[in-house]
């Protein structure tokens, strides 16, 4: 079995891989100065708890987004699964052509999604939006060129800037709204927030397609914890949720 983990800014995204698949997923809120104990005794109980042995485990891979955390995720592998883990980076063998000004600038997160996709989908122009902490996009052309993209806030964040920078705004749910025209405070943020959000990606991809691919039609992908909440809305041609676990998975077969 390989134990593949993806460690962003507000929740930590794990997966448990035999072979090509992908056979337990779980998560865990991340807070500031985990401990290498708390970490490691965490993942032996989630897979002790799926009745899976962790003696099985056989390689750990890891895709992190917070460095001050790498150090306590390393020495939980090596403590509890006698396994040195493999971090996913900027300048590891990918199968993509990162045109980045600077490569290693390139998030470890973005890396990993677009391996995910150029798996599923080679080939073809592809554009990647990962709607976690915070919304990117991805954008990777036909030959295997990582050409750059887009991040802006998330919408977690940006609610909670809402409620934390004005007196009388409260927090909401996010949720699609039965209207786009609220009724009460509640209802005219999370109109918002939704609509504000989609406004923003049919824009982005209008422009990319545009700018990138010389007006060609490129796949659309969706992944991270809110994409699936604009399912219905058709701007995804796919939904991934696990792409960032696929593509950490096809990184460590790459660079073995």
């Amino acid at each position: 079995m390989i134990l593949c983990i993806d460690a962003g800014n507000t929740q930590l995204f794990g997966g448990i891989y035999s072979g090509e698949k992908i056979i337990l997923r779980f998560r865990k809120r991340t807070r500031e100065g985990s401990s290498s104990d708390e970490i490691g005794i965490f993942l032996k109980n989630v897979l002790i708890a799926n009745e899976l042995d962790p003696k099985d485990v056989e390689q750990i891979a890891i895709c992190s987004v917070v460095p001050d955390e790498n150090h306590s995720l390393a020495s939980a592998c090596e403590k509890y699964f006698k396994l040195r883990p493999f971090f996913l980076r900027a300048g590891i063998k990918s199968g993509l052509k990162i045109k980045y000004k600077n490569p290693l600038e390139l998030g470890a997160d973005r890396i990993a999604t677009s391996i995910g996709s150029i798996k599923r989908h080679p080939g073809k122009n592809i554009i990647i939006i990962d709607m976690g902490t915070a919304t990117t996009f991805d954008i990777i052309n036909k030959n295997r060129e990582h050409l750059g993209g887009a991040i802006f806030p998330g919408l977690r964040i940006s609610m909670d800037s809402l409620e934390q920078r004005t007196a009388k705004l409260p927090k909401v749910e996010i949720i699609r709204p039965l209207t786009v025209c609220g009724r009460s405070t509640v209802e005219n943020i999370q109109s918002g927030l939704y609509y504000g959000a989609i406004g923003q990606l049919k824009e982005l991809i209008s422009r990319f397609t545009t700018e990138s691919f010389q007006g060609e039609k490129p796949i659309i992908i969706g992944t991270g914890g809110f994409s699936s909440l604009f399912k219905d809305e058709k701007i995804f041609d796919y939904v991934y949720p696990d792409l960032v676990l696929e593509g950490i998975n096809k990184a460590l077969e790459l660079n073995r």
